[in-house]
């Protein structure tokens, strides 16, 4: 209960420090980076949808739309929203496990041994990405892009758990949503790297 705590407390802080940055920031500073409309987001979403086959081009566009700082905000603002959705969704996520776990109704043991694997994944992944964040805002791009490698392949090895076992999985949504909020923040960080 500490580290969940601990964890929301954390992001809380990332999303209030963007926004302190975000809004503190001189105006003629940042018109020249800044595009005031969903253009950006999906200009975005549209390169980085040609660039995989994988990357799912509707997922990121409503997601990013769905936070009103991203409307307003620069290609580094849209990394870290991406960063703190997935952040969110993987903490959310890590309630869901740990709620099937306890009402554990699983008639196979191999479920419970996944599960467990996924607590533990998922426990890892949450601090991973507020590592991805901390080192994006230092302007580690190459370590944020490592981190969030790491967590996507995490969300596709806990699929692959269930799968062996040949029963579905009850965290197939979650781990979509957030494999593709992490793909979403890594081609933004990949698109920053290519334009320094």
């Amino acid at each position: 209960m500490l580290r969940h705590w601990h964890v929301s407390f954390l992001s809380f802080c990332f999303f209030f420090l963007f926004l302190f940055l975000f809004l503190w920031t001189p105006y003629d500073e940042i018109s020249a980076t800044r595009t005031f409309s969903v253009d950006l987001i999906n200009k975005t979403c549209k390169t980085c949808s040609d660039k995989s086959t994988v990357f799912n081009y509707t997922f990121c566009s409503a997601s990013l739309q769905e936070i009103p700082v991203s409307r307003t905000t620069n290609l580094q603002g849209l990394a870290i929203v991406a960063m703190e959705l997935a952040l969110q969704n993987a903490t959310h996520t890590l309630s869901v496990i740990k709620e099937l776990r306890r009402n554990e109704t699983w008639g196979h043991p191999f479920a419970s041994a996944c599960l467990r694997d996924c607590d533990v994944l998922y426990s890892e992944g949450v601090i991973t990405l507020v590592d991805a964040v901390a080192v994006f805002l230092e302007g580690k791009y190459g370590s944020a892009g490592a981190w969030l490698t790491a967590v996507m392949d995490g969300t596709t090895t806990r699929e692959e758990g269930f799968g062996d076992m040949e029963e579905a999985s009850p965290l197939t949504e979650q781990n979509y949503s957030v494999f593709q909020l992490c793909d979403v923040a890594l081609c933004i960080v990949n698109l920053l790297v290519s334009h320094a």
